[in-house]
């Protein structure tokens, strides 16, 4: 019996088309709350820029963001990760060496440093992200823990910078930018410290995605399903492929698993 279902959010709950969640995913959300199912976010998104599920934000129980580096239930944050200062530093180094974006994400804020016009292209025109603030000064930060480094560079340019990051691992849910956490830390982390948290079992949870940064929690879940739009190697990891996101996909696979 799944008591908790873990959502990621962009290209699994929110169409990349039309930036929001269909009227049947909401409904199907709705069901399984009245069931007494429990409903958490996984995402890569830090929770401030978490500004597309306005839908069903009163059903929501808690969440996984910044790729499991920021776990939290209601007002209790149940996991927290940090990324040591020294791979921090380094990688803004490179970034003025290279001259790549990277937005720095800490426990209270978020700094895009080094905007650039792919930035605005990708982060404000294609996810519809808002809210962002951009400097060149990293000085607020610096008094609370790095989360997530999420710097807009090439596959190429992550494996060369990657192995002056000793710390830390990559992943990617959108080609054009990779998002680095503290080694050890994933999206199937957080749905660890959830379980532990509610004391679910393994076999009580079922986990949706689409992206790279999918692949840890779809494998780890009860019930690991992949959007019908996810990339093959998530696809492969899934327990279940269902339809895409503008096809029903998480209402046609809660009727199939759950209802």
């Amino acid at each position: 019996m799944i008591k908790a279902l873990f959502f990621d959010i962009d290209g699994t709950l929110v169409s990349f088309q039309t930036h929001r969640i269909s009227d049947s995913t909401v409904q199907a959300i709705r069901q399984a709350k009245e069931q007494g199912i429990k409903v958490f976010i996984s995402t890569g998104r830090p929770f401030s820029l978490i500004n597309n599920l306005q839908e069903i934000r009163e059903l929501i129980d808690g969440y996984i963001t910044v790729n499991g580096a920021y776990c939290f239930v209601g007002d209790r944050v149940i996991s927290c990760s940090p990324i040591p200062e020294e791979d921090v530093r380094t990688l803004i180094q490179k970034a003025d060496e290279m001259n790549f974006a990277c937005m720095v994400v800490g426990e209270k804020d978020l700094i895009m440093y080094n905007s650039n016009e792919k930035v605005d292209y990708i982060f404000r025109q294609m996810l519809n992200v808002q809210g962002m603030k951009e400097s060149r000064s990293l000085d607020t930060l610096w008094a609370h823990p790095i989360l997530q480094l999420t710097p807009v560079i090439s596959e190429e340019e992550e494996r060369q910078i990657m192995p002056l990051l000793p710390h830390c691992t990559s992943s990617r849910w959108y080609p054009d930018f990779a998002d680095i956490t503290v080694q050890g830390t994933d999206k199937s982390k957080g749905l660890r410290a959830v379980m532990d948290f509610l004391g679910l079992k393994k076999e009580e949870t079922m986990a949706f995605g689409d992206g790279g940064n999918d692949i840890p929690i779809v494998r780890e879940a009860g019930i690991g399903v992949a959007m019908g739009n996810a990339n093959e190697s998530l696809k492969a990891v899934a327990d279940y492929v269902t339809a895409s996101v503008e096809e029903e996909g998480i209402r046609k696979a809660l009727e199939y698993f759950v209802f």
